[in-house]
């Protein structure tokens, strides 16, 4: 069971879901949401973490819309308020509550100084843009949707994507346009999955899909244990 703590930034504090690990001090990682919210998905992702040796942490992103959300991909009406609130976000202020949640759990007695962050679908989106945009050590994203049109936001930091080749919200040409201005850069590891479509690795969702979810979980762990080890 994690813990809630306030995250304080110019405009105001949100809260964040944190979950600690075993070691007294460990690298931490910044879990960033779907559209659905700090939901359970996102919670156990953020646990998972923990169990793995990372101080985890995610944050309420939608905080400036609607403090709390937390809804699952179950119904047509969640759905609806999903779409509603990814429609009213702001993506750069996103950014800086996520540099503000990684100076926050920098600053925690519990890290050791290191910070990434792993991010799916909109979040996928914030991940990559951490990844050039925040102090962050390094950056996994997830099947993020609508990284095409923020490609001069380099990144400075190692980032690692997976990309679902059948991905509804990430047709072909925007993913070729990914792969054409990242996969040269030195710093940035892309994996593609033919066939799996967007949130492949939501479990319990429509497109889950275990075998892939399972490798790139692998990848996502191998590559925080070198980037923030």
């Amino acid at each position: 069971m994690g813990e809630r703590i306030s995250v304080k930034t110019p405009d105001g504090a949100f809260e964040a879901y944190v979950a600690r690990p075993a070691a007294a001090k460990a690298p931490a990682v910044v879990v960033i949401q779907e559209i659905f919210g700090v939901n359970e998905v996102m919670r156990d992702i953020t646990d998972g973490l923990a169990a793995e040796g990372y101080l985890a942490i995610c944050p309420d992103l939608f905080w400036r819309i609607e403090p709390g959300v937390d809804i699952t991909d179950k119904s047509e009406a969640e759905w609806k308020k999903a779409f509603d609130l990814y429609g009213k976000f702001n993506v750069d202020k996103g950014v800086a509550d996520i540099q503000a949640t990684i100076s926050a759990v920098r600053a925690d007695a519990g890290c050791n100084g290191k910070v990434g962050t792993v991010g799916f679908c909109l979040g996928g989106l914030l991940a990559y843009l951490s990844a050039g945009l925040t102090d962050a050590d390094g950056a996994v994203s997830y099947y993020g949707v609508g990284i095409e049109g923020r490609l001069t936001d380099k990144p400075r930091a190692p980032l690692l994507m997976h990309i679902a080749e059948g991905d509804q919200f990430v047709p072909p040409a925007a993913q070729a346009a990914i792969k054409a201005a990242l996969s040269g850069a030195g710093n940035v590891t892309i994996h593609s999955y033919p066939g799996r479509d967007h949130a492949f690795a939501r479990v319990g969702g429509e497109h889950y899909h275990a075998a892939d979810a399972e490798a790139a979980g692998a990848r996502s762990l191998a590559f925080f244990g070198k980037a923030l080890g």
